[in-house]
């Protein structure tokens, strides 16, 4: 039989997961067309490959073991898998079409509903992926400031323009990776000293999971004011999160452009652009930013959707709520079982993050291990807490039930110094994702 969210006996079978790879790998390369959900992100042999379905905050794989999910689609499910009124607003849409041969009435509600709820949004841009509208910030601050130098702190998809600073730009030209560089989050001089004449703008993400320290971003836009340099949030993961109008609403901050996807859709693909409209006005003629599947209009429904339950329910609210419990819970335990030295639970109560020191041993043989156990008592888990509103009090307290037996699991290994004995399959491999120490490519010395 297929695991249950239960204190399982044995590790899930997931022997159709295991057909579904072998099929896979002679044509697709990699398997996986989303890094952080490929298979090298969970332990090998035990974690299932492929999902099948799911509803609410649970999914189910192809073998039909059964799991609480706290990564959700990697963040874009923020109401939960097959929200009613989502999916009928989808399916409502579905009657009428999908694509069609001039613009549709949807792409004027959804900005009208994204101008009333973003600070910055005096004017906005749909497109479908986050890296589509980073990169056409980009290039609408590069044109209307008329400098070429971008600066970046967090991940901002997979264009040249920032994967130039990553490890894996092989096939970008020297001449564009030399046009980024990197800073630290709440390093002020780290961006002084990368900002120059030419540095067209400055883009990060408010927060990833540390807090900004010392008003670091209201300094931080006074001193991109202060040279020229256009101010660009990257909110996909903070953006109807942490508030309905996102960071910049939360903090206070405006910045000049932002750009938004994930949580604002529950699943559906569709990015935001938004800013002021002095900027946005240069895709009218000068700046080209089209694509086909922009006004697609099952995502535009779903999205209208999306932000009124969020508003009716007051969305945010209950993810840091419900998170909270969790983030505090973990740390209680932690602290219970005499393990805070080598573990603990960061960030904003709506995604969190569970980290583990090297004092415990190998990072990733530790983090593979509970992700192994949890896995074995029906939690799908690779160390974040991402909240949707339909993780309700019966899954935080099974969840703090599991951590509770996983954790102290986790302390014998640890004193017994064997936690990559104990595993079940090859471990974790590291995340490519930095969520800490940005300044990977400082500007060159002068």
């Amino acid at each position: 039989m297929p695991n249950k969210i239960a204190f399982n006996e044995n590790y899930p079978d997931i022997t159709k997961s295991q057909e579904l790879y072998e099929r896979a790998k002679p044509i697709m390369t990699p398997v996986t067309q989303t890094l952080a959900k490929g298979p090298g992100q969970y332990i090998d042999g035990i974690a299932p490959k492929y999902l099948k379905k799911g509803k609410g905050s649970h999914v189910w794989d192809v073998d039909g073991n059964e799991f609480i999910d706290y990564n959700m689609a990697i963040g874009p499910l923020s109401l939960g898998y097959a929200y009613p009124r989502v999916d009928e607003a989808i399916v409502a849409q579905l009657k009428d079409g999908i694509t069609f041969s001039m613009m549709h009435e949807l792409e004027v509600t959804l900005a009208e509903l994204i101008h009333k709820v973003i600070p910055n949004a005096e004017s906005i841009r749909i497109s479908k992926t986050g890296a589509d509208v980073t990169s056409a910030a980009v290039r609408v601050a590069r044109a209307f400031t008329g400098r070429n130098k971008v600066l970046c702190c967090g991940y901002h998809g997979w264009h040249d323009w920032y994967i130039a600073v990553t490890s894996r730009n092989a096939g970008i030209p020297e001449a564009v990776r030399d046009l980024s560089a990197t800073f630290d989050y709440n390093n002020l001089d780290s961006v002084r000293e990368a900002l120059d004449e030419d540095v067209a703008c400055v883009i990060l993400e408010p927060f990833v999971f540390e807090a900004p320290k010392n008003n670091f971003l209201q300094e931080l836009k006074a001193l991109c004011e202060a040279n020229g340099t256009l101010l660009i949030f990257d909110e996909m993961w903070t953006g109807f999160r942490i508030a309905v109008g996102g960071a910049q609403e939360y903090f206070g901050v405006t910045p000049d452009l932002a750009c938004y996807s994930k949580a604002f859709a529950n699943g559906m693909p569709i990015s935001l652009l938004t800013g002021r409209r002095d900027i946005m006005k240069l895709f009218n003629e000068e700046v080209f930013f089209f694509t086909t599947f922009g006004g697609e209009a099952l995502s535009l429904a779903a999205a209208v959707a999306t932000i009124q339950e969020m508003i009716d329910k007051n969305v945010p609210a209950y993810l840091a709520a419900k998170g909270k419990m969790l983030k505090d819970g973990y740390n209680a335990l932690a602290i219970e079982l005499g393990i805070d030295g080598y573990t603990r639970c960061t960030g904003y109560d709506c995604r969190s993050l569970v980290s583990f020191d090297a004092t415990a041993g190998n990072p990733l043989e530790v983090k593979s291990f509970v992700q192994q156990e949890l896995i074995k008592r029906g939690i799908l888990w690779s160390g974040f807490h991402n909240m949707s509103y339909s993780h309700n009090d019966a899954d935080v307290e099974y969840t703090l039930t599991a951590y509770r037996e996983v954790l102290g699991l986790l302390k014998e290994a640890v004193a017994a110094g064997d936690v990559g004995a104990r595993l079940k399959g090859k471990p974790v491999e590291a995340v490519f994702r930095k969520i800490s120490n940005f300044n990977m490519k400082p500007a060159k010395a002068k």
